[in-house]
């Protein structure tokens, strides 16, 4: 047997794009990592009665996808992005340029790769509408027939490995973003509770964070309001 032998597997095109940008990322953000746990017992226990009443599937992903979008209009400077030469602004640099639009762009396995498709202006969209837009995303995807556009301008990013059994990972911000959530599967938990033990379902929330343009407290607040709306399904719809 020739020990020496070795494989070698062409990359996709997407796949050398995406691992440029990610290691672009890893060498210019200075990030730091947050996680705690959201009890997710109620959402996803009413998660088939908000679908039947809205008319249209909920996933996990649209409840997600709400609640971070809300969270960053509270909390705009999780959509910042450190400019260090910005030659259309008067003020000196390096800057914080925050955007105007809160696109949140998740992750979605296609064969050609991985894509992440973008939901614009999501804080400004119902459930009804973010769960019909991100249908029709993940099947372009899949169908290889998203459009520039489709793709292009996230100001916040969503990954959500819970679907593979994962419990917690942190992921890697995306070069367009300064904050990415990292969604880990529910686990059954026995949880004390007013002198009880209680099995609940908690998920696993986790946040990287650009270190140069958002501080600890302020990301760590961001989250907290992530979880809320995620633990009382009422803030979402």
């Amino acid at each position: 047997m020739d020990n020496t032998a070795r494989t070698q597997v062409p990359l996709t095109r997407i796949q050398k794009l995406i691992g440029k940008r990610m290691l672009a990322s890893k060498r210019s953000k200075p990030c730091f990592y947050l996680e705690r746990k959201a009890d997710v017992t109620e959402l996803l226990g009413q998660r088939h009665k908000i679908s039947k009443a809205l008319g249209v599937k909920i996933t996990s992903n649209t409840f997600l996808v709400r609640a971070l979008a809300l969270a960053a209009r509270r909390y705009p400077l999780m959509l910042g992005r450190y400019v260090e030469e910005d030659t259309d602004s008067p003020l000196e640099t390096p800057v914080v340029r925050i955007p105007e639009a809160i696109n949140v762009g998740f992750a979605v396995n296609s064969p050609q790769g991985l894509v992440v498709p973008v939901i614009r202006h999501a804080d400004r969209k119902t459930m009804a509408e973010i769960a019909a837009e991100e249908k029709a995303l993940i099947r372009k995807s899949r169908s290889n027939k998203l459009t520039l556009e489709e793709i292009e301008g996230e100001t916040i990013a969503l990954s959500n490995l819970g679907a593979y059994g994962t419990d917690t990972f942190f992921g890697i911000v995306p070069l367009p973003a300064g904050t990415i959530l990292a969604v880990g599967n529910p686990n059954r938990t026995i949880v004390p509770r007013d002198g009880q033990f209680l099995v609940r379902k908690l998920m696993s929330l986790s946040i990287a964070v650009d270190h140069r343009v958002i501080h600890d407290d302020y990301a760590a607040k961001f989250l907290c309001l992530v979880a809320e709306k995620l633990e009382d399904p009422k803030h979402l719809l």
